[in-house]
């Protein structure tokens, strides 16, 4: 005997998957959902191939104030090296994780602003602001202990035994104080402009007034003391 509560339900379900397929206006509820998620993967997939675009040094080269950063780029170890291994302008430069990344991305707008503009456009106005430049990109990495350096060198993973003395004594006292790639290493990749340790030091106490330093972080002094012998 057919129980008299289930043709209610039975009536509600076929309502509803009737109404889940029924035309509203010119396409189905049921149509329109399964649409906008195919559209969602299409945008998506599109968002992610156009930020992967962006991501390369062709890209980041191709306007015509990066020459010199290239140029200069090409004369260092990230370049050319024995092991072949190349880090590109992403690596140093674009956060891998994606919160990072996409923010990253949108401070970058600024660089075209500055291309249109023609704010560093000749030799003369590039080395007029070089070292505001550098600041800037020392103040970034300074604040995320180095993240970009770190995705490809790990303390962890040196063999101080086959690296040379004074490297390895350097790289030993950055593990003991808790300092941070770019305390040392401000002109890796590009040419210092002249007063650079001094605008360093700013960098270091700015954010040492905005951060309290944590845990194991090398005081000012400290870092001014190192930062008198080590200009690598």
């Amino acid at each position: 005997m057919a129980d008299p509560n289930d043709t209610p339900k039975r009536g509600l379900l076929r309502r509803l998957w009737t109404g889940f397929w029924s035309p509203v206006s010119v396409l189905s509820i049921g149509f329109t959902l399964i649409a906008g998620f195919l559209a969602g993967i299409l945008v998506w997939g599109g968002f992610n191939w156009s930020l992967e675009l962006t991501n390369t040094e062709e890209f980041c080269t191709s306007c015509h104030t990066m020459e010199t950063n290239l140029g200069e780029y090409r004369q260092t170890v990230h370049y050319n090296n024995h092991s072949g291994v190349r880090a590109t302008c992403p690596d140093c430069h674009v956060p891998h994780e994606w919160q990072h990344k996409v923010k990253a991305k949108i401070m970058a707008v600024k660089d075209v602003y500055h291309e249109v503009l023609g704010t560093i456009d000749t030799p003369e106005k590039y080395e007029e602001r070089r070292l505001h430049m550098a600041s800037l990109v020392w103040q970034k990495m300074k604040a995320s202990d180095s993240r970009e350096c770190r995705n490809c060198h790990a303390f962890r993973f040196m063999d101080f035994t086959i690296q040379e003395t004074r490297a390895a004594d350097a790289h030993q006292k950055a593990i003991d104080e808790g300092m941070t790639c770019i305390d040392c290493h401000q002109g890796i990749a590009h040419e210092l402009a002249p007063g650079y340790l001094e605008e360093y030091r700013d960098v270091v106490e700015r954010l040492a007034a905005e951060t309290p330093a944590p845990r194991g972080t090398p005081e000012l002094a400290e870092i001014r003391s190192y930062l008198g012998t080590a200009t690598e």
